[in-house]
Formats: C-alpha cells, structure tokens, sequence
C-alpha cells in the first residue's frame, strides 16, 4: 500500500482529489491512461491519469508543515523555494518561514545571520555539498527537516556508484536548476561531471567521444558546465547517464542512446559495458507517469489545453510542450491567470515571459479542455480553474454533482 502523507486539507479538493481517488479504486495497477472526462454540458474537461503532488512532492510538504508545529517561536528558514508552485510557496511564508536564497542561487539572507537553534529546511530539489557544508560550519543541523525528494537522491547514489567505478557522469539537466546544481556537486565528489541540456548538446558531446571533435570544441560548447579538471581526451572514454528527473524522460532515453551508440562506434572490438554504464534505474516515476499520461491524454483531439503550475517549473513546462505539438496550450499559474473567456493571462515558454492572450476561448459549444498539472500543483487550483470557467458558462451541472457521479474510470456523465 502506498505511503499516505500528511498534507494540509487546503490543498486538496473536492472534484479533483475525488477524480484521483475514483481512478486510483478503479486501477490500482495505473495500467488505463485514458482520462477521465468531466462533462458540464457546454464545456467538458479531458483530465490526465496522472498529474499533480507526487511523492517527493508530498513528502516535501508534510516536513515542512511538520517543522512549523514542532518549532514555535523559533525562526524558521527555507533554504529556497521548496517545490516551484507560488501557492504553496506563499502560503508558508504567511506563516512566518523565510527563504535564505532565491531558486537561482541569490542570496537573499545571508548564512553569517544564521543561528545553531535556527530551523533550515531543505528544499525537494536537495542542495550541494557546499551549501551544507556551509550551514554545518555555522552549526545548523540540515538533515533535521531536510525534504530532499527521495528520487534525485537515488540519482545522486547511483552517479556515486558509478563515479567509484570510473565513469564520468552525463547530467542531462538544465545547468542552474536547483536540482542539477545539487547533482552536479554531489556527482563531481565521486567523478568528473558534464551536463547536457538537449539532444543536440548531446550530439555535440557524441562529436568529441567519437573523434570527430577535439578539446578546445569541448570546452568552448560546454563552458561552465563541466567540473573543475575535466579532460576530455581521459574523462569521456567512460560514462553515464543520470538525469534532473522533471526532464523529459524520452529525451534522457534518446540521450543516453545517442551516446551509447557514440562509445560503440569508438571502441567497437571493447564490451559495451566498459565504456557505458546503464542508469535507466535513476528514471523518476512519478515524472514518467505524469509524461506518459499527458501523450496519452492528447491522442485525441480537444479545442485547447490548460496546465497548471509555477513558471518555474521543468515538469509543467515539458507537459506544456507536449501539449502545444498537438492543440493551442496555456500554461497558467493558477485561476486568476483566466482574466475571462475573451482574456488569458499565460506563460510563454518561447519568449519566457507572461503573456496575455485574447480570444482563446472557442465560440462553439461545446468546448473540450485538456486539463494538467505540475507535480508541484495542488488538486484545489484545479477546482479553481474549472469553478472559474464554468462560471462564465450556463453549465448544465454543478461540480458537486459531478464529483458524485464519478462511479467509473473513464467518464462522468
């Protein structure tokens, strides 16, 4: 039976959270993805299997919450935002918890203003080496509250093992995320590190494993995103793959293929397993479920799709671009981003700015929604955005009914 995590009420919600509970009773092996349909008459909301608060998610929550309680009258700190969604966000602050750093590494407090009875509680994404060594120097106890999701520390165990074997480590990851600075630190402890944003950057590095590049193109492509010493006439003759797990999962696949195939071709008389080791077991669940369940999501047609989530987070923006190959997308913070059915307020990721959209609610009826999140999303900002549109719409039923009517699987009607 899985784990149920302490999180506030709040944060759950009436529609969605029944939505879950119903697929979950009906499919506990998660083998149908097809979503389930909320119709309300004029508008029908096509929801993905699987979105929303993962595991690290919700582990992440019940510690912080659990460290308010414990520690009244103390000063409470968050070494950064704890996951990237602005309403959890928000609403620990209200209660009096402090970020130490912004999620790009700024100072905001600085560690000297530390206290050894001060309360530091690590973020889901982990933080490095340095930073805890740090607040050790200042005697903070960081493993006390530390929320450091379960699965990028399996990445950072497996780059461990790998390294003491003599790889190099592959981060496919985008360089100044939270998440890889960590796993860049811990990597580079135990062996030489390089991290890849995309497919192409990794043909680039395929380029110099095979010969056809040399040191001055690695050093120039790959500037700042490689540890200290790296050489790469010694150091990519044997390597692996982990990944910042809110990637694309099928890019991590294709990467490490794409290398794989790099080292063959290299050493072809050598076993491949003395130049490349397998990391497939460092994939995320829950960041392969939520992907999976968008493709699936998105075979059939809909008029327009909403994801919902913190701009800055990786997860929604890879299910934002899945969802925008196939139909008009808007990536929004929460409710109040749909300023009305003529007006939306949405995240770009192209131009990385927020936006505002006219006309992107279709005139004809009825009107079918793809609907998302991030795994960092609450369920009840779902509700809210559904409540939100509905409310401009003689809908034929109310969301209470609904959620009553949620007997099977794959439909409400």
């Amino acid at each position: 039976m899985a784990r149920q995590f302490s999180v506030p009420g709040f944060y759950r919600s009436s529609l969605i959270s029944t939505v879950k509970a119903a697929r979950a009773a009906a499919d506990p092996r998660k083998r149908d993805l097809s979503p389930t349909v909320l119709d309300f008459g004029p508008v029908r909301y096509k929801i993905a299997r699987h979105f929303g608060f993962c595991y690290g998610v919700e582990n992440a929550i019940e510690i912080a919450y659990k460290a308010i309680e414990q520690n009244p009258g103390k000063r409470i700190f968050l070494l950064s935002e704890m996951i990237h969604n602005p309403r959890v966000n928000e609403d620990l602050q209200a209660r009096g918890i402090r970020f130490l750093r912004t999620t790009v590494g700024e100072q905001l407090i600085p560690f000297d203003a530390l206290k050894p009875d001060d309360i530091v509680i690590i973020p889901a994404f982990g933080t490095t080496l340095e930073v805890e060594q740090e607040l050790a120097r200042r005697g903070v106890d960081t493993q006390l509250y530390n929320t450091t999701c379960p699965f990028v520390e399996k990445v950072w165990k497996r780059s461990s093992q790998i390294g003491t074997s003599r790889y190099s480590i592959v981060v496919h990851g985008k360089r100044y995320h939270e998440e890889t600075r960590a796993t860049f630190s811990h990597a580079k402890s135990a062996a030489p590190v390089v991290v890849v944003r995309d497919l192409d950057e990794a043909a680039a590095l395929a380029a110099v494993i095979s010969g056809g590049e040399g040191a001055s193109f690695f050093f120039e492509k790959f500037a700042d995103r490689y540890s200290d010493g790296f050489d790469p006439e010694t150091d990519l003759q044997r390597i692996g793959v982990v990944n910042q797990t809110t990637m694309l999962a099928t890019e991590t696949q294709a990467i490490a293929d794409l290398l794989k195939r790099s080292m063959a071709a290299r050493y072809p008389a050598d076993p491949i397993e003395e130049h490349f080791a397998d990391t497939s077991d460092t994939l995320c669940y829950a960041t392969n479920e939520n992907q999976n369940a968008t493709y699936a999501l998105i075979e059939e047609p809909a008029d327009l799709a909403i994801i919902v989530g913190g701009y800055n987070s990786s997860n929604t923006s890879h299910l934002v671009e899945l969802c925008e190959e196939k139909m008009p997308a808007y990536f929004v913070r929460d409710a109040d981003s749909i300023v009305s059915l003529s007006r939306i307020q949405h995240f770009d990721l192209h131009k990385k700015a927020e936006v505002t959209s006219s006309g992107w609610f279709p005139e004809t009826r009825p009107v079918d929604i793809v609907l998302t999140a991030g795994a960092s999303c609450p369920d009840a900002l779902l509700d809210e955005v559904i409540g939100r549109i509905n409310g401009w719409l003689n809908v034929e039923r109310s969301m209470e009914d609904v959620a009553r009517s949620l007997t099977t699987p794959a439909t409400a009607t």
